[in-house]
């Protein structure tokens, strides 16, 4: 799987998203993350191979979330499905 790191000097929580690579809500989301220099890694799943995409499915539904982009995952706990802004900053005590 072809995970990407960003850095940041915000690293108190593990942040991973799972994005689309044409969808201006992940592009957002990565944003909003970058402007907050939080430090995270994402996924395009569409870009991802087809045994990574069902991986990836898995681990959000597992998480209890829902196949709808981008998928936050804040300590392995907490999903924000959607572009969500407040519940990101809450999350990530922002």
């Amino acid at each position: 799987m072809d995970v990407v790191k960003v850095s940041g000097s915000n690293n108190k929580h593990k942040v991973r998203v799972y994005a689309l690579s044409t969808c201006i809500w992940c592009r957002r989301t990565k944003q909003l993350l970058k402007d907050n220099d939080v430090e995270y890694e994402y996924v395009d799943v569409d870009l991802a191979s087809k045994d990574d995409a069902e991986k990836i499915r898995q681990d959000i539904r597992e998480k209890g979330g829902i196949m709808s982009f981008p998928v936050t995952i804040v300590d392995d706990k907490i999903v924000i499905n959607g572009y969500r802004v407040e519940d990101i900053k809450e999350a990530l005590e922002l």
